[in-house]
């Protein structure tokens, strides 16, 4: 038996994205992103209502950061998705946020976040949509494996559960993706 929940932005996993931006005189500010994805091959696309902050930093910056909340940063991480610049301008110190300017992108990379997907901003849809070219991603060393590659696990990205609204960590592989399915002949 299947129980309908009719029409529901319930996706899953859902990844906890923050989006930091400068404002005209140059200081940092991050939000926690609802939505958001790959748009395509190597582009980010975020919803960003008008009234946000980082809307307006983003248009007049022309680009922005985006990096993965994870186990060690939820509470600065939901703090920066529960409290607006427009009424709280230094929300960024405020969060324990610390930032070190992108050399890609006229934007924020935020310190306590160790992965940072850096993008220049292609277009505002009429709809809220942002959508941004990557044009670097930077980790930290202490995420990387040892072949030099990012290790989801060392990340330790949270997921958001939409339904329950509660976040949750990474889980384990269960398989390798382009690969498992050749199994089945």
């Amino acid at each position: 038996m299947c129980k309908n929940f009719g029409v529901k932005n319930w996706l899953y996993p859902m990844p906890v994205l923050i989006v930091g931006s400068y404002d005209e005189t140059g200081t940092p500010n991050a939000m926690n992103a609802a939505w958001g994805g790959i748009y395509d091959t190597n582009q980010v696309m975020v919803c960003l209502a008008d009234d946000h902050k980082t809307t307006d930093n983003i248009k007049k910056a022309e680009a922005f950061t985006v990096s993965f909340a994870t186990e060690k940063t939820v509470i600065p991480c939901d703090y920066v998705g529960i409290v607006s610049a427009n009424d709280v301008p230094d929300k960024f110190a405020k969060a324990g946020f610390h930032a070190e300017k992108s050399r890609y992108v006229n934007a924020p990379v935020i310190v306590e976040l160790p992965m940072t997907v850096e993008c220049k901003l292609l277009k505002f849809n009429e709809d809220g949509i942002c959508i941004g070219e990557i044009v670097n991603v930077s980790a930290d060393d202490s995420i990387l494996d040892e072949n030099g590659n990012i290790d989801a696990k060392k990340l330790a990205p949270i997921i958001y559960d939409g339904v329950t609204h509660a976040y949750w960590s990474f889980g384990e592989k269960v398989g390798q993706a382009f690969s498992d399915g050749k199994k089945i002949k």
